[in-house]
């Protein structure tokens, strides 16, 4: 498991982040992870555009996404 050391956070951060983790009966530390993964978790459960492409089921002939080539056509 990796660690990550937050500096420079202010002291009513701190206190904020203290009392919401008492309110859920929690270290600061778990707390902190909570609201990271939460931040965090649409960002992980993204599908990569690439992955979703390949995810695309093969159907038809490349012909049939042709376009129509029958310009110009006549003004009503």
């Amino acid at each position: 498991m990796s660690q990550l050391i937050v500096r420079n956070v202010g002291e009513e951060i701190v206190r904020a982040l203290k009392r919401r983790a008492a309110r859920h009966g929690r270290s600061a530390e778990a707390e902190h992870r909570e609201i990271l993964s939460a931040a965090l978790q649409a960002d992980i459960d993204r599908e990569s555009f690439k992955a979703f492409l390949a995810s695309m089921p093969d159907v038809g002939e490349d012909a049939d996404f042709e376009p129509s080539r029958d310009l110009p056509r006549p003004v009503s």
